[in-house]
This record gives structure tokens, sequence and C-alpha cells, in this order.
């Protein structure tokens, strides 16, 4: 089986890559919703490192809150890392496992290179676009203030840094249609 990871920073395109693979008949695994259900009360060692933080309502995690906490606040950002990264790693091993008889496999890592989990890849696709499109895709689509935005934008590791130990580059520049055909061309590569 060959682990392919989809990576790229926020707002560069990462979820239309995944549907499209997932489109082709392609398993993929998306650790954002693996986050999503790990991001939960019952998830004791997370609930009881930030019972004490303002980051419940209707006694569950607020998304919303927790994510204005860690782009906020740098401590709280690595001990939410460092409780959930190994719990997501876990997950995409358990993926590994209940698909091992696929040739292929696609997981999509938002934090690969932050978290540390490049390693249990056997390939990694970065999808990269311009910071003033990613800004652009962040004020119309998430509607957050312009700092909000760049806050975002600027928590995460450089594009280029994750480029140069990334296999396969794509650029998520254009259209939709566009990307696809990029997309479709990577396909026959891997």
């Amino acid at each position: 089986m060959k682990k392919i990871a989809i990576c790229g920073n926020i707002a560069s395109g990462k979820s239309v890559v995944q549907t499209f693979f997932k489109g082709q008949g392609f398993k993929v695994l998306d650790t954002d919703d693996v986050s999503h259900e790990l991001l939960t009360v019952k998830n004791l060692p997370l609930y009881n490192a930030f019972k004490d933080y303002d980051v419940f309502e209707d006694g569950e995690f607020s998304r919303y809150k927790v994510g204005q906490l860690i782009f906020s606040d740098d401590e709280a950002r690595l001990k939410i890392a460092s409780i959930m990264h190994p719990q997501i790693a876990e997950e995409i091993k358990k993926f590994f496992d209940e698909n091992k008889n696929e040739e292929i496999v696609f997981v999509g890592v938002p934090l690969l290179f932050e978290a540390g989990m490049q390693w249990l890849f056997d390939k990694i696709i970065f999808i990269s676009a311009d910071d003033d499109i990613r800004l652009a895709r962040l004020l119309e689509r998430n509607h957050y203030t312009v700092e909000h935005a760049r806050a975002r934008i600027n928590s995460q590791m450089p594009q280029e840094d994750k480029i140069e130990q990334s296999d396969y580059v794509i650029n998520n520049n254009g259209t939709v249609a566009e990307l696809k055909a990029a997309l479709l061309s990577l396909v026959k590569q891997v």
C-alpha cells in the first residue's frame, strides 16, 4: 500500500483535493474530521488539560472558542497539539490497517510538518496557493476579519519550508478546473 499525505496551509484547497481523490474511488481520511471527533469532553486527557479554560459551551468543547484560544495563545496551541497529534497519528494508523488491501490511500493532514507526522507516509503532496489568494478565500469563506485571517495564516510554518520537504507540489492559484487537471496528471505519476 502506498500511503500519501495531502497537506497545505490554511485555505490552500486541501478539501477540494481530498474530494477529488474520493471521487476517483480512492480511500481518503480527513484528519480535520478526526480532530473534530477527538474534541470532546469524553477525551479525558484533553478535557483535564483545558477544564479551567473558557473553551466550553453547553457542556462540550466549543470549536470556535478553542480556535480563538489556540490562535491567540502559543502555550495553549502547544498543549493541545501535544495531546491531539499523537491521538490523530493513532487514528491514521487505524485507517491504514482498515484499508491495507488498497493500492493507494490518501490522508489529508493540514499540520503534517508541524505535527512531525511525515514518517507515517511514503509520499507527500503539498497544495500551494499564494498568500493573497488564501487571505481572500478566508475572508470570503470564513468571514474572518483581515487581522484574524492573517493571524491564522502566520501561525503556520511558511509554505516554502513545506514545499522543500514534499514530493509533489500542486499550485492552486487558478480555477477548480485547472486544479482538477493538475490532479489527474498527478494520479498518473503516483
